[in-house]
């Protein structure tokens, strides 16, 4: 394992100890106080989100890599960024935390079966790569349920530490995650341009069109748009470190972590049309 898969993990780790930070038991309680707007979520986030994914690289002129990375991002959970965006959105904060924490949990168990399939459907049968479904699983739950448990603990012993450390371990994965694209970039700069653009249009396309879909789903189930709005942001925003993470370091293909890559630089710009959206409705009378 080189130095940069370490760091990766180490960042991935931050990530979810942070997100463990700021969750509580009511968090995961709560998701039975509103069931229609749970499931409406977790529908899109675990089954439309792969399945569109797959149907627009069916149709895009894409590099193998570039497919595989952007279904292996279809497959992650969505990232501690939604909740942020939301609370900014004027969305439910509290749907969308509640959402994060059931779809980190249940990703655990779709992500090798998704990623999988991703690589038989993309790759040669001379290029094929057999993956341990289990290795990975327990990989993932190692990275991801491991340091969440731990942050929650500390929340629930010593809040006020918790509080005090929930903003330092943001910008420290802020931080780290940046430092690994810019080295991303860096070492993949003669293939940079392509790769790109393909990316760059997979995964925009990809996170408008699951935003949008999320909103449309939650409309027809009748949700208000506070909950709508929140819906849509968790569909589109996914944990793009945990993607890279994925690639890099369970797959061990730096070029399957472009997509995630870029699409992490990418959701900045949508998440800020959706927070004037989501600001927009806020402020009509009801």
């Amino acid at each position: 394992m080189d130095i940069g898969t370490i760091i990766l993990a180490v960042a991935l780790i931050i990530i979810m100890f942070g997100m463990g930070l700021s969750l509580t038991i009511q968090d995961f309680t709560r998701l039975f106080q509103r069931p229609k707007a749970i499931i409406v979520g977790l529908l899109n986030q675990i089954i439309l989100l792969p399945l569109i994914a797959f149907l627009l690289l069916s149709i895009m002129d894409v590099d193998t890599d570039i497919a595989i990375g952007v279904m292996i991002l279809a497959a992650c959970p969505g990232g501690p960024t939604s909740n942020l965006i939301t609370h900014l959105a004027k969305g439910d904060t509290s749907l969308s935390v509640s959402l994060t924490a059931a779809n980190s949990l249940i990703t655990i168990f779709t992500i090798p079966f998704v990623v999988d399939f991703a690589l038989r459907q993309f790759l040669n049968a001379n290029e094929m790569i057999q993956i341990d479904k289990l290795q990975t699983l327990i990989q993932i739950f190692a990275i991801v349920i491991i340091p969440v448990s731990i942050g929650m603990m500390i929340k629930r012993s010593k809040p006020v530490f918790a509080e005090k450390m929930n903003k330092p371990v943001k910008i420290a994965s802020a931080a780290v995650l940046f430092l690994v694209i810019i080295a991303l970039v860096i070492k993949k700069k003669e293939d940079l341009i392509p790769y790109l653009q393909q990316a760059g249009i997979a995964t925009l396309v990809l996170n408008l069109m699951t935003m949008g879909i999320g909103f449309a789903t939650a409309k027809i189930a009748k949700l208000n748009s506070v909950q709508s709005i929140t819906i849509a942001i968790e569909s589109g925003i996914q944990n793009g470190t945990m993607a890279i993470a994925i690639a890099s370091g369970i797959l061990l293909n730096e070029n399957y972590a472009i997509a995630p890559a870029v699409y992490s630089l990418i959701m900045f710009l949508t998440s800020g049309i959706v927070i004037g959206l989501g600001i927009k409705m806020a402020s009509r009378p009801s």
